[in-house]
């Protein structure tokens, strides 16, 4: 077996318009490529192509998307100024916050938000 792609997470999503331009504007600090699967499901990819960093979708069952207690997606970073950076961009696109860019165990140094739907993101480093 050969893997094409390294795993994602997928967060749901009840207004895909306002979630594509959140992450359009977030993930655009990354360089992410944009990849529209289909009309319920968008994805940004790596600069590369080599990874899937997140994908947003409409419940493929109907139902009313709704962020998981616990559920976190956690996205690393290269350096503490651009974990400072992406959760600044967070709080300027609309997320609210839920943890200030900072140290917090060891070498570990994290920003935490709450996209427009409530899902919870973490920004993070380990230097």
């Amino acid at each position: 077996m050969t893997a094409k792609l390294l795993g994602y997470s997928t967060i749901g999503t009840n207004n895909k318009e306002a979630a594509e331009t959140f992450y359009d504007g977030l993930l655009a600090q990354m360089n992410a490529i944009k990849f529209p699967a289909n009309d319920r499901i968008t994805m940004w990819m790596s600069e590369d192509g080599g990874s899937v960093i997140l994908a947003i979708a409409i419940p493929y069952d109907g139902g009313t998307a709704a962020h998981g207690n616990g559920t976190m997606k956690a996205i690393a970073l290269g350096s503490h100024e651009e974990v400072n950076q992406m959760y600044a961009k967070a709080i300027e696109l609309g997320a609210t916050d839920d943890g200030e860019p900072g140290p917090r165990a060891g070498t570990f140094y994290g920003a935490y938000v709450y996209d427009l739907d409530g899902n919870k993101l973490c920004f993070f480093n380990f230097s």
